[in-house]
């Protein structure tokens, strides 16, 4: 590829000027700086922001709710919130607009819950009942599963909101305020932005056991690429031989000869003699089905077998309606032209956030962008998940939707992976981030301009970022 490595005189990375105060902030009323100089002075100060919970219940007791709300709008939630409904955010939306910024609405809400609350919480809405009950093998990986001391996903997250499952009642009502957000930001701007999570939307559990059945099947297909000498490759530059990859996984006892032919030849795949990742993946779906009770590969015991003994009814009906929420969200989206970002969470819950998206994204982004993921750079794999999304998009022939950020759960990720014991899955520099936020940006940014049928939101407050983007 040829790319230009200076910048013409014309290009805006050559005129922006980030000393440029005057610009930066000609949108903003003065009374609106000097609030912001001081809820900024008083966030800087330690003993204020580790009290704080104390301190908004003194000042809420000493001047009454009416008072205390007074002062909380003209201060922190004035700073930090454009309004509460539709109509009081419009003037916000429409003076950005007027300078030409846009609005992402997200709905900032949290429950007020103590540590102990929230422990309990996620520790009960992890497990599944054969689980608790201990009945028959239980094949899981801890990092799949809750583990005490980081049930509260609050720890060490600052950007980033978090919900812990009450019922599927709140599932609910957590769904119904995202479509209010919705069509909040489709009936005040134009192309506009909502933001969801997928954890408001249902019980974590099937979220963990989906992640871990998603990579235990990813890192067998490694397995198998590495028994044919193609280990180290990019994800998306592997490409097995099939008739070795048919042989492998008869001796491997996964299934017999006659089995492992009906899965390709019912599939489709293999016709060219080789299979690459994202065929794996189309193969291995109708080898998990929920009905099937989201089986794995054992290779200790050459099976492929079930990641729980059993499910409830309840849990089935669970996850169903976990994918009902989503589709509900999606389709209003469609309907308002509002693009929906899904947020990325903790590595644990991710690879099932990223596949349940991806689905979204078939279904919903044949012609436009609609439905974006988000991809956090400080991962070691976060390269080998863009390259694959964006090839099979463009095999399948809709929009590809990406939100690139650094990421928010560094020193929650590296804590636990370092006291429960597996591979920090973050960088391990600052420098290696940036080259990884880069690379993937760069890659989107070549699709963009070859097939145009890919959009990317930059989501950084990194200068050189924000330079290097408008460079390319």
């Amino acid at each position: 590829m040829e790319r230009s490595e200076t910048c013409s005189p014309a290009c805006p990375a050559a005129t922006m000027n980030f000393e440029n105060t005057q610009e930066a902030y000609k949108s903003k009323p003065t009374w609106e700086l000097l609030r912001s100089l001081m809820v900024f002075w008083l966030c800087s100060i330690d003993p204020l922001v580790d009290r704080n919970q104390q301190l908004l219940q003194l000042s809420r007791k000493l001047l009454g709710q009416k008072l205390f709300e007074a002062m909380m709008k003209m201060t922190f939630y004035g700073q930090f919130v454009a309004g509460e409904d539709q109509e009081s955010i419009k003037p916000i939306i429409k003076r950005n607009r007027a300078f030409g910024v846009g609005s992402v609405l997200d709905y900032s809400v949290e429950e007020d819950l103590t540590q102990e609350e929230a422990e309990k919480k996620e520790i009960e809405s992890s497990t599944a009942e054969a689980e608790r009950e201990n009945i028959g093998a239980v094949q899981r990986e801890k990092k799949y599963q809750v583990q005490p001391g980081f049930g509260d996903r609050r720890g060490g997250v600052i950007s980033a909101r978090t919900y812990f499952y009450a019922d599927e009642a709140k599932c609910d009502h957590h769904m119904e305020t995202f479509v209010r957000c919705i069509e909040a930001s489709g009936g005040s701007s134009e192309d506009g932005f909502s933001a969801i999570k997928l954890t408001a939307l249902g019980r974590p559990q099937f979220l963990l056991q989906f992640s871990e059945v998603l990579v235990k099947w990813q890192r067998f297909f490694h397995q198998l690429a590495a028994d044919q000498g193609k280990a180290g490759l990019a994800a998306v530059e592997i490409e097995l031989e099939v008739e070795k990859l048919k042989e492998s996984l008869a001796n491997l006892g996964i299934a017999t000869k006659d089995e492992i032919h009906n899965w390709f030849t019912g599939e489709n795949l293999g016709l060219s003699g080789t299979m690459d990742l994202l065929d794996w993946n189309s193969l291995i779906d109708n080898r998990t089905k929920l009905s099937k009770l989201l089986l794995v590969p054992n290779l200790q015991s050459g099976q492929v077998e079930p990641l729980l003994s059993r499910f409830t009814e309840e849990e089935d009906l669970q996850m169903k309606r976990m994918l009902q929420r989503m589709d509900v969200l999606a389709k209003k989206a469609l309907e308002t032209g509002v693009r929906l970002m899904v947020d990325a969470e903790q590595t644990y819950f991710q690879p099932a956030i990223s596949r349940l998206t991806l689905e979204m994204q078939r279904k919903f982004n044949k012609d436009n962008p609609i439905i974006f993921n988000t991809y956090q750079c400080y991962l070691k794999e976060a390269y080998d998940n863009v390259t694959a999304d964006v090839e099979l998009s463009r095999r399948e022939g809709w929009h590809f939707g990406a939100k690139l950020v650094r990421g928010a759960y560094m020193q929650q990720e590296r804590s636990r992976a370092a006291e429960v014991g597996y591979e920090d899955p973050i960088n391990p520099t600052y420098e290696k981030t940036n080259e990884m936020y880069h690379r993937c940006l760069d890659y989107v940014l070549e699709e963009i301009r070859h097939n145009r049928k890919a959009n990317v939101m930059v989501a950084s407050h990194n200068e050189d970022t924000v330079k290097f983007t408008l460079k390319r």
